[in-house]
């Protein structure tokens, strides 16, 4: 009897836990047997592997062969076992070195020739790999995606013939070269947008300091236009910040696309979108809109046609950044630090406020509508601005900003809000705004006032605090001044779309 272990990666969200393939050869009758919970695509894997070793020119033992994928309480899936278990198999008997093995790890689906396919979810891998100082051998096709991870050894190969010939020292495959840089993506530029002075303000805040912003205002306004183009204001992301979100890119299914792979995420889902899709979910977890937008946007247009079950699934993962999906066998975290930007309709018809006199909505109804968005939601968005209609805009001649000039100065202020600490403002715990967000007596008198009149929560009264911080920081002033609390409050107040 022999026995040999294999090292691979599971595709089993975005910290890849490490998979052991061990394959145990018997006497008796011959017989491949997979244990360690795999699933219908693991358990078929025993037909192609045989068929893979086969065309490769080796043989496959005629003996009783037992796979165990460890740990045995994790749920396995997908075809990425292929090679490790196809390796294992070689080594286990005899036609592999066990001694000439360097440190690697493997991840493939084998074809019935032997050729290594895709599988995707590789870039977990790479990183978990790199951590534990080890090589990663994965098809051609997986190669970009994995050599994005700074300093991995990834090994490409095109069949198994090639990484047995690699193991035993016989022909050394070549490294992946270095990952390119990414290429410069120019997206919609704000200078497109006219007039609406108010709303660019806002869009420029939010930028700054992380805020939440819902636009509210007719069709027609600009709210989809102003929303595209928050991603171009936006600061670079930092190596941890890309790799954090290719991670869930991967892992999700999608392709990455190297010239594009550290380039905010901009997710805008259709409102009759469920609520795994949107957070996450399914029988085997995956991650939904609001991991997919982690580090960037995600964009809700029509708030108000969304499923209110579905909008409610967002309050915990505004707070926390992260989201958990619990299923009877499986539970999986995924990260979910994104900026909300929605937009909606002042009432069901769309023109209540824009003076043409053709909104025939009934109070009642404007108020069911916008009740279809709950209280405790509304205040965990930090800008809630209206957009006038365009006619209102029609006697604005003065140029408007580009986003280049206008990311300028929120990158000038997000790196205000880094030497103070290590994340944006929106997300000031309480002793940090205790710090950072003072006040002097008259701004005091002037939040105790907006809090009496607007009737803000306390945590509607500490997010005014943490835009009035973002407010300061854009004009490069060190402390609050009424100036500063007086805007910040502004937008929270009533709009003339309000039902009165």
């Amino acid at each position: 009897m022999s026995l040999a272990i294999v090292h691979a990666r599971a595709e089993l969200g975005v910290e890849a836990p490490l998979v052991t393939v061990e394959v145990h050869l018997t006497g008796g009758l011959p017989k491949l047997v997979i244990v360690g919970l795999p699933e219908t695509t693991v358990r078929e894997s025993g037909d192609r592997v045989r068929s893979a070793i086969l065309n490769s020119g080796h043989e496959f033992p005629r003996q009783r062969i037992t796979v165990n994928l460890a740990p045995a309480d994790l749920p396995k899936h997908g075809g990425r076992f292929d090679l490790a278990i196809a390796v294992g198999i070689l080594r286990a008997s005899g036609q592999l070195p066990a001694e000439a093995d360097p440190p690697c790890e493997l991840v493939g689906e084998l074809a019935l020739g032997g050729m290594l396919r895709r599988v995707g979810g590789t870039l977990p891998a790479a990183l978990r790999a790199r951590d534990a100082g080890r090589a990663l051998v994965v098809s051609a096709e997986d190669a970009a995606e994995a050599a994005l991870v700074p300093e991995a050894v990834v090994f490409p190969a095109g069949d198994l013939r090639a990484v047995v010939a690699h193991l035993a020292g016989a022909r050394p495959l070549a490294p992946h070269g270095v990952a390119p840089e990414p290429g410069i993506v120019i997206g919609p530029d704000l200078a497109d947008v006219r007039g609406q002075h108010r709303a660019r303000r806002a869009l420029e805040i939010a930028a700054a300091g992380g805020h939440n912003l819902l636009l509210i205002g007719p069709p027609g306004t600009g709210k989809t236009m102003l929303a595209s183009r928050l991603p171009g204001l936006l600061p670079p992301m930092s190596e941890r910040e890309a790799l954090e979100t290719a991670a869930v890119m991967s892992v999700s299914g999608e392709r990455l696309d190297p010239r594009r792979w550290a380039v905010r995420p901009f997710r805008a889902p259709h409102h009759t979108a469920s609520a795994p899709a949107l957070v996450g979910g399914g029988s085997r977890p995956r991650p939904g809109e609001i991991s997919l937008a982690h580090h960037g946007v995600l964009f809700l247009d029509e708030l108000p046609e969304y499923d209110r079950r579905v909008l409610e699934a967002l309050r915990e993962p505004l707070e926390s950044g992260s989201v958990t999906v619990a299923r009877a066998g499986r539970r999986a975290s995924f990260p979910a630090r994104f900026q909300l930007v929605a937009a909606m309709n002042p009432c069901p018809c769309g023109h209540l406020g824009d003076g043409s006199g053709r909104c025939g909505c009934s109070s009642e109804a404007v108020r069911r509508y916008r009740s279809r968005v709950s209280g405790p939601l509304l205040d965990r968005i930090d800008l809630q601005v209206e957009t006038p209609p365009y006619r209102e805009q029609l006697g604005d001649t003065a140029p408007p900003e580009p986003s280049a000039v206008v990311r300028a100065r929120v990158e000038a202020a997000r790196r205000r809000q880094l030497e103070r600490g290590v994340h944006p403002n929106a997300r000031l715990d309480a002793a940090e705004r205790a710090r950072w967000c003072t006040l002097d007596p008259e701004g005091e008198a002037l939040l105790d006032a907006a809090t009496d009149r607007l009737g803000l929560s306390a945590r509607g009264r500490a997010r005014a605090l943490q835009v009035a911080r973002t407010v300061a920081d854009l004009a490069g002033d060190a402390d609050i001044t009424g100036h500063h609390l007086a805007e910040a409050v502004s937008y929270r107040q009533r709009t003339r779309y309000e039902p009165r």
